[in-house]
């Protein structure tokens, strides 16, 4: 295993988090292991994370026959089965956050998809969550829809860091980075101190699930590297604005950039393919633990990702002469994602009554 790959990319100064969580992670010590040997320094959870996690393990269900017992149930069931995760992962990574100032060491946990639409219910959930973990380094995910972003501001300004999820171009990670200095200018102006942390999560790989069937062979598994490049491009032309510096001179972290979805789907690619051309300082690349761990194995660190977009346009403009229409196709998508997280919701929930009905049962 090469782990200077990994140590690498930390060096290059992008932050590598694993896109996975569960109990066995926990207890079998390799969660402890990853921080350790391959330069880990955080992780991110979702709804159909969870659903494998429980679904595929009994790990769970000793903590479920106690918190039945205690009359929990359903959604309320979950978040504390996987707070009692995140609480431990927290912890874990709490060096890391300490000694980076609160760069590095970050965890997350997501509201529930059923609320995409409900900007009261979803500040209410936020801030239920992240005080019920009790820990700094805890970002509550919420999906960056119209309604999502309305609600951002308000957890922003309420002082919950926030892991905005499901963007799929860089108008939505724009819209994301809006939101965040909305709240955080109105903080400004109440006097409020601005270290309240977020980051984007552009999801990658998706794009090119979605087009490589209608596209040529050779444009094939490149646009979403593209729209990512195209994303980090306006993302730093934004931390350049009078506004944001102006933020930025008053205490405000950046909202960094997380590629998400960054496994590969493609069976005839490289299974480190966006790994390798995602290299970019002052990103996150969160990972699935395969991929994580087949780039500590046979991975390759080439150039930083170009600041001014590189031949991202170029790639964008023969998509769209194959008949590929990218904003019509960020909003599919983004509705697809939220879709495919209600439906592991649901999945979660009828998983967890199942293991309660069975152990009611004996």
């Amino acid at each position: 295993m090469n782990l200077n790959t990994t140590q690498a990319l930390h060096d290059m100064g992008q932050r590598l988090w694993l896109d996975h969580i569960s109990r066995d992670l926990l207890d079998s010590g390799t969660l402890a292991r990853y921080i350790a040997e391959l330069s880990v320094t955080g992780l991110s959870s979702n709804p159909t994370i969870y659903q494998q996690a429980i679904g595929r393990s009994d790990a769970y269900d000793a903590s479920i026959q106690v918190l039945t017992a205690q009359g929990l149930s359903g959604e309320s069931l979950f978040f504390e089965l996987a707070l009692q995760d995140l609480t431990r992962a927290a912890d874990a990574f709490r060096p890391l956050f300490d000694a980076s100032g609160g760069l590095d060491g970050w965890v997350s946990l997501e509201v529930s998809p059923l609320l995409a639409d409900n900007i009261a219910h979803t500040i209410r959930a936020a801030a239920q969550l992240h005080e019920q973990a009790a820990r700094p380094n805890l970002f509550i995910k919420i999906p960056g829809t119209p309604a999502g972003l309305q609600a951002i501001e308000e957890v922003i300004y309420d002082g919950t860091p926030v892991n905005v999820t499901l963007l799929f171009s860089p108008a939505q990670c724009l819209a994301a980075e809006q939101a965040y200095m909305r709240g955080l200018e109105r903080r400004l102006a109440d006097g409020l101190h601005l270290k309240v942390a977020s980051v984007a999560s552009l999801f990658v790989s998706r794009w090119d699930v979605a087009v490589n069937p209608a596209i040529a062979a050779p444009l094939q598994n490149q646009l979403g590297i593209a729209m990512a490049m195209r994303a980090y491009q306006a993302h730093h032309r934004q931390t350049l604005s009078d506004r944001w510096q102006a933020l930025a001179i008053a205490g405000a972290l950046p909202q960094r950039l997380l590629w998400a979805s960054t496994g590969t789907k493609d069976p005839t690619a490289s299974d480190t393919l966006y790994v390798e051309a995602l290299a970019a300082p002052g990103t996150i690349n969160t990972l699935p633990e395969k991929t994580l761990l087949a780039f500590a194995n046979h991975g390759h660190v080439g150039p930083a990702m170009r600041v001014d977009g590189g031949h991202a346009d170029e790639v964008l403009e023969a998509c769209r002469r194959e008949g590929v229409d990218d904003e019509a196709m960020a909003m599919r998508l983004q509705h697809e994602g939220l879709e495919a997280f209600a439906t592991s919701w649901h999945a979660l929930m009828n998983g967890l009554r199942d293991k309660q009905t069975e152990r009611a049962s004996r």
